[in-house]
């Protein structure tokens, strides 16, 4: 019995810690901070408190907690983001999550060469742990957060595909690093090899997977959730397997599906969702149990010196000149520049370099963290003061409890549900004005939690609930009229 009680202390210590993590999901509403930055705080706080956390887990069981808890937010993050909002910010994404990836690791490089006497090799590998934003922190700061236009949009999907970019460039740098035959090439072939096998096997995975989700059965819809995680495993590990990016791969797999209509896909999505917050919870405590804040020593100056020149230097620079051909508003392009939050995916790429036994991989790691508690405190909390000093339209979304629906054994047919963005085209417009053609028809409308008739004379308000009738092939063009910006 001794040893089932000394387990149930282990169990209520856990269980109570989740709790209170849970708790501050409640507290960031009334202070913006974001939640993960309390985590890797607290944890780190706790761990010179009580040294003995310090050994409770090691470097290396860190790095494969925080391989799965990515696996899990941005297979998650994939779904929320899904490919058709993907597709209408395209352009912005990819420049900022891939040439800004490159670009940021380059400038941070230099500074940190410039400033504190790296050589260029290990400037470069601190310079590609920074490089990457964070989709943990970015969805917690924005997931409860509706912005308007396709800032939200390019924010998250930057977060999501600069973390493979960013993991694929260390793993190249690494190899550089820790080879006497490294050269430049190593890390362009690396780069490549990761990028074009993780998409493919992405692309592929999400093929297969929609296919079983809308055409094969389970006994009991909460299989069907755990099917979807399986896949993302099967896919993250078959990307892995095959010298590819896994992380993008298990990216792309969500951008794909989170559009795609299949049985249970509500249940599928909020369990994805509820996991990806433990994941979120678990890879930034164990991160903050690494970290030993009184001795960092001198490393706090270097870290506070190198943020201030990322945040404002550094990813302003780079952010805003690769924006100028993007179809953004000057304030759009500056709250873009400032979102460009830190968070576990630096720490974890430091923690890489630590195992890969790099010169100077201590001081790497302590400098990392010094930055990202910069990042999520400082930027993080002023998300929401930026969006009212630029003007960017912003509300937080109220949690909606209680579901209305039925249930058919058969797909519906031509029954749509969207939300009013705001700064879409039907905001502020009236049913009869809109071109909905003659073969659509609104035919509920839900408004503070109370359905209204659907007359020609009704104005919609952003946040309101439409249930349309209409032909699938007009999907496309009601998503815009709805939930897309006003040209």
């Amino acid at each position: 019995m001794s040893e089932l009680h000394e387990f149930g202390t282990v169990v209520l210590v856990v269980a109570a810690g989740f709790f209170g993590a849970l708790g501050t999901y409640k507290l960031t509403e009334r202070f913006p901070v974001p939640a993960p930055a309390l985590f890797l705080i607290v944890a780190a706080v706790a761990s010179d408190v009580f040294p003995g956390l310090e050994t409770v887990i090691s470097i290396h069981n860190v790095e494969r907690i925080g391989v799965v808890a990515l696996i899990v937010i941005l297979f998650d993050g994939g779904m929320q983001v899904g490919w058709r909002r993907f597709r209408g910010a395209a352009f912005p994404i990819t420049s900022l999550g891939v040439v800004g990836t490159f670009a940021t690791a380059a400038v941070m490089a230099a500074f940190a060469h410039a400033f504190f006497g790296f050589d260029w090799t290990i400037a470069g590998v601190l310079g590609a742990a920074l490089a990457p934003t964070d989709p943990a922190v970015m969805f917690s700061v924005l997931g409860n957060r509706e912005i308007g236009g396709r800032t939200g949009t390019i924010l998250e999907g930057e977060s999501g595909a600069n973390d493979p970019v960013g993991i694929a460039l260390m793993i190249g740098m690494l190899a550089y690093a820790t080879s006497s035959h490294g050269s430049p090439w190593t890390v362009v072939r690396e780069f490549a090899l990761e990028m074009s096998i993780g998409l493919a096997v992405g692309v592929a995975g999400a093929w297969i997977l929609l296919r079983l989700m809308r055409n094969v059965s389970l006994p009991n819809e909460g299989l069907y959730p755990l099917r979807t995680l399986a896949a993302a495993g099967v896919i993250y590990g078959a990307a892995a397997v095959a010298h590819g990016s896994g992380f993008l791969a298990v990216f792309v797999a969500g951008l794909l599906i989170g559009d795609a209509r299949a049985p249970y896909k509500a249940e599928i999505e909020r369990f994805h969702t509820s996991l990806a917050s433990i994941a979120e919870i678990v890879v930034f405590t164990a991160l903050g149990l690494t970290i030993h804040l009184t001795g960092l020593g001198d490393v706090w100056s270097d870290g506070l010196l190198l943020a201030v020149l990322l945040v404002f230097v550094a990813r302003p620079v780079v952010a805003l000149g690769l924006l100028v051909p993007a179809r953004l508003r000057g304030a759009e392009r500056l709250f873009v520049a400032w979102g460009g939050l830190k968070g576990a995916v630096p720490i974890l790429l430091a923690a890489l370099a630590l195992l890969a036994s790099v010169r100077d991989a201590d001081r790497i790691y302590g400098i990392v963290f010094v930055v990202v508690a910069f990042s999520v405190v400082v930027q993080g909390t002023t998300i929401p003061l930026a969006a009212a000093r630029l003007r960017i339209p912003m509300r937080l979304v109220q949690p909606e409890p209680w579901d209305l629906s039925i249930r058919l054994r058969r797909e519906p047919q031509g029954v749509q549900r969207y939300v009013v963005a705001s700064g879409a085209r039907a905001a502020g417009e009236a049913i009869r004005d809109l071109p909905l053609g003659d073969h659509t028809w609104v035919t509920l409308v839900v408004r503070d939690d109370k359905p209204q008739q659907a007359r020609g004379s009704h104005v919609f308000e952003p946040g309101d609930e439409v249930v349309v009738l209409s032909d699938d092939a007009d999907a496309a063009a009601l998503h815009r009229l709805f939930q897309g910006a006003a040209d």
